[in-house]
C-alpha cells in the first residue's frame, strides 16, 4: 500500500486550498499513478509555524509502478505544478504532498519511510483513521488510531473541521 499526505493553506494557480487539494488527488490518477481512494477534506489547525491559515489535509491511496524516488520526483513535480515553492520550513504553501508509507518499506537517508513524522502529526492521523483503519505504522505497528490515541491532549495539526470531498466532475 502507498500512503500520500496532502495538505494546502493558500491560493495559488489551481485556486483555493479546497480547490487544490481537488486538483492534486486528481492529478495522482494519471502519468503513472492511479489514484485507489482517498480520504475526506479536513481543516487544520497549522503545524510548526501556528501563525498562517488553517490547512485542508487528507490521504490519498495510490498504486504506481514508480520506485520511491521517482515517485517523490513525480510529487514533487505535480507540487511545482500547483505553484509549490520551498521557502519556509512548516510554512504557508499551495500543496505539500509527502509520501507517508511505500508498501510498508522501512529505510533511512535522504528519503525516510515510512515518514517520521506520522506518529505526531493527527492532520495525516485522523484521515489515515478513515481512509486505512487497519492500517500499521511499518515501524511502531501501531494503528493511526492508536498513534492518535497518544497524542491526546497535544495541539498538533489537529483536526478542526472535517469536510465531504466530493469531487469535481
Amino acid at each position: 500500500m502507498i500512503l500520500i499526505g496532502l495538505g494546502s493553506n493558500v491560493d495559488g494557480p489551481w485556486g483555493h486550498p479546497r480547490e487544490t487539494m481537488l486538483r492534486a488527488l486528481r492529478e495522482l490518477d494519471g502519468n503513472g499513478t492511479e489514484l485507489v481512494a482517498a480520504s475526506r477534506l479536513f481543516e487544520t489547525s497549522p503545524f510548526g509555524m501556528i501563525n498562517q491559515p488553517t490547512f485542508v489535509n487528507a490521504v490519498a491511496q495510490i498504486r504506481t509502478a514508480m520506485p520511491p524516488e521517482a515517485l517523490m520526483q513525480h510529487l514533487h513535480d505535480i507540487e511545482r505544478q500547483a505553484g509549490r515553492r520551498r521557502r519556509l520550513r512548516w510554512g504557508p504553501r499551495t500543496l505539500d504532498l509527502d509520501l507517508l508509507d511505500y508498501h510498508g518499506l522501512v529505510r533511512r537517508g535522504r528519503l525516510k519511510l515510512p515518514h517520521p513524522g506520522i506518529p505526531e502529526r493527527d492532520f495525516w492521523l485522523t484521515p489515515l483513521m478513515e481512509l486505512v483503519p487497519r492500517w500499521r505504522h511499518p515501524v511502531k505497528q501501531q494503528t493511526a488510531q492508536k498513534m492518535r490515541s497518544i497524542l491526546s491532549g497535544f495541539t498538533r495539526g489537529g483536526v478542526v473541521l472535517d469536510k465531504p470531498a466530493e469531487r469535481d466532475s
